[in-house]
């Protein structure tokens, strides 16, 4: 079976009309359900993104798939740091079945020139996710942490230790990677669909 390119998949999402509108939303009954299957957590950097699949199934049934910290030296250049993201999305895109994807937000930073490249980062990584049809949904660095540790300002190691303790898989110091499954994670637990 040949593989639908992105453009294709992108125009068949638009033609049955992609989300739902907020209205459409409102005007029938709702019933919350709470997220399972395969999600894709995503912790962007322009240099090293990390990238954790977690399949969840209920509070008790919780693993990780697979992960993956995409590390680029500074002799690549922006353009193809980009390009890199966005090749890693698809492939985990191409090899797992996932449902959604989960992607952190950017933090408050001072500096105007990184904000514009942790963006950059963040689309690259949306932009290949959308394109294919799946729903991507962002979270911000506190409710991660509250959601997975229960503390706002826990740090990455107490992040990785609960990562741990709630999936059986000892990331060890690939904090990349450990904060992707934090972001998995915040999904698995606080989304709740109709």
């Amino acid at each position: 079976m040949a593989r639908k390119s992105t453009r294709k998949l992108w125009a068949e999402h638009i033609a049955r009309g992609g989300a739902p509108s907020a209205a459409a939303k409102q005007a029938g009954p709702m019933r919350t359900v709470q997220f399972r299957g395969l999600v894709l957590g995503i912790d962007p950097s322009l240099r090293g993104s990390g990238f954790a699949v977690l399949d969840y199934r209920s509070s008790n049934e919780v693993r990780i798939v697979e992960t993956a910290t995409l590390s680029l030296k500074p002799v690549i250049s922006q353009i193809e740091c980009l390009g890199a993201i966005g090749n890693q999305v698809e492939d985990f895109i191409d090899q797992h079945e996932l449902a959604h994807v989960a992607i952190e937000q950017t933090i408050y930073v001072q500096n105007f020139q990184t904000a514009q490249i942790l963006g950059a980062a963040r689309g690259a990584a949306i932009a290949v996710a959308s394109m294919r049809g799946l729903p991507v949904f962002e979270y911000a660095p506190l409710r991660i942490k509250q959601a997975v540790t229960g503390a706002g300002r826990a740090s990455k190691e107490q992040v990785a230790r609960t990562v741990c303790s709630i999936t059986g898989t000892d990331l060890g110091q690939r904090f990349d990677e450990s904060d992707a499954a934090a972001v998995a994670l915040c999904h698995a637990f606080t989304w709740r669909g109709e």
